[in-house]
């Protein structure tokens, strides 16, 4: 299978299929054609023009005023990429690596940036030989794009940094023998297109929302679980009641929970308590609202993704060749802060829903286990949530509402979109956790409403869940089975 890079949509949903079955790449005539206009029409404007070009005759933020001889050019576009590689901390996760990959090639593709053909053909061998250039999660301020992620994103093309191919980590000059390929050799502006760009808090920005629409998903089932575990009330997921508050995700999850709960012999059963606690009665309030921001982070996203993010941008119809600020992470890094804070309340509510669980309230017994005292029981994964909510709020604070002043002043307001998105990816792994704790918490305690059965579609999870998580008789070690609950919700 492969898809063709054009100047046509490019979907989230689309690069989330192209990472998941591993579909190969290949550049659209049109992308060769606007690759090559746009190169042809730079190389003849440096030639004709007396007037320097910041990037492409001059030197770099603060340096813009230091004009480079022609004989320079392409030193200089490699001397920007080595001394750009400042990356620092964990290494970026493959999966995103590849979207960083496939977006830097899409943005190439439009031909507003002046690279060469082969520079974006080679990109697109990396991405089809599954060679991942070693990344760093931090180092980028997100302003003049993501300069020291990208960096090291492509050094791997002039034969220089390090790649992970075949599960071996490799220098850039191995991996170049391997593949019987020849160093690229950049020539103007070129080094500047491939490390100016969005490039990599995007690709955070675009993995986190495909997890963040799985985890809405998987919030609603096992909330609904749960509420049946807890013996609640269908009522306060009645249409009229959103109906006027019509919210759109508020109207979506309860007609959700409505669906999931059809056929159900539990929720049937006459009801003693009034009224339910509102972890359970406002899911549609608390999870519709993190839908209506995921909706709202995806459309932002979505036109970030079909952009071109370089500087200086270069419009050969416009005859033009502008120094402007694309590459400014802010149009991102907030979005990205909103997306976090929608996904720690996913994680905080259920956490209250795990917690009245094991409270030995309604039936149930204390911890879930037929014998507490003599055995702990479910007493302390509601501990491990708890824990990973309170490190989320941390995290929760915006990034983007930091700036400090770099290039000697001249890149005077930044992003910090990188760490926006950095963030972002741990609140995305935290919430997951939890729901997975939720899961084994609420799997447990629906086995104590025997021989009452829930809906088929509930049951439908229950089964499945049970196949790879056990009913928990006595203590046990309880590891192995939040790690496969969490499995269980990846696959």
């Amino acid at each position: 299978m492969t898809h063709q890079i054009s100047a046509e949509h490019l979907s989230i949903e689309r690069i989330g299929e192209i990472i998941e079955k591993g579909i190969k790449l290949e550049l659209s005539d049109d992308a060769r054609q606007r690759i090559v206009r746009c190169r042809e029409y730079l190389d003849k404007k440096i030639e004709t023009s007396d007037k320097p070009i910041y990037g492409v005759t001059t030197g770099f933020g603060s340096l813009c005023k230091i004009s480079i001889d022609k004989q320079q050019l392409s030193d200089l576009q490699k001397n920007l990429m080595m001394s750009h590689a400042c990356g620092v901390g964990e290494r970026v996760p493959n999966d995103i690596v590849k979207i960083m990959l496939l977006l830097k090639i899409q943005s190439l593709s439009y031909g507003f940036s002046g690279c060469q053909l082969v520079t974006v053909e080679r990109l697109i061998d990396f991405f089809n030989n599954d060679i991942y250039p070693v990344v760093y999660m931090q180092g980028s301020l997100g302003a003049s794009g993501d300069l020291v992620p990208l960096a090291h994103l492509c050094l791997p093309l002039l034969g220089i940094g390090s790649v992970e191919l075949n599960g071996e980590v490799i220098s850039g000059e191995e991996m170049l023998k391997k593949m019987n390929w020849k160093p690229i050799q950049l020539v103007s502006k070129e080094g500047l297109a491939l490390l100016n760009g969005t490039q990599n808090m995007n690709a955070f920005a675009v993995w986190c929302l495909l997890q963040a629409q799985r985890l809405s998903d998987w919030a609603d089932k096992i909330g609904t679980m749960s509420l049946e575990a807890y013996d609640g009330r269908i009522e306060p997921f009645t249409h009229a009641v959103h109906a006027v508050r019509p919210h759109q995700g508020q109207i979506e999850t309860a007609a959700r929970i409505r669906e999931l709960l059809e056929g159900s012999e539990l929720i049937k059963q006459p009801k003693v308590n009034v009224q339910d606690p509102y972890s359970f009665r406002c899911m549609p309030q608390v999870h519709g609202a993190s839908k209506d921001t995921i909706r709202y982070v995806k459309s932002v996203i979505d036109i970030e993704v079909n952009a071109a993010t370089d500087n200086p941008t270069v419009c050969p119809d416009e005859d033009l060749v502008i120094s402007a600020g694309n590459f400014h992470g802010e149009p991102i890094a907030q979005p990205m802060d909103f997306l976090a804070i929608a996904l720690c309340e996913l994680s905080n509510i259920s956490e209250r829903r795990i917690y009245k669980l094991v409270s030995g309230t309604r039936d149930l017994p204390s911890f879930l286990v037929a014998k507490p005292g003599v055995n702990s029981g479910f007493m302390i994964p509601q501990y491990t949530a708890a824990s990973i909510v309170s490190q989320s709020k941390m995290y929760c604070t915006p990034a983007s509402a930091d700036s400090i002043p770099s290039s000697q002043g001249q890149e005077d307001h930044v992003s910090m979109g990188a760490n926006a998105a950095t963030k972002l990816y741990q609140v995305v792994l935290n919430t997951e956790r939890v729901l997975a704790i939720e899961l084994f918490n609420a799997a447990q305690a629906l086995e104590f409403r025997r021989p009452l059965k829930s809906s088929p579609a509930i049951e439908a999870i229950f089964d499945a869940y049970r196949k790879v998580v056990p009913f928990v008789e006595n203590d046990q070690f309880m590891a192995p089975h939040i790690a496969k609950s969490v499995e269980f919700l990846r696959k």
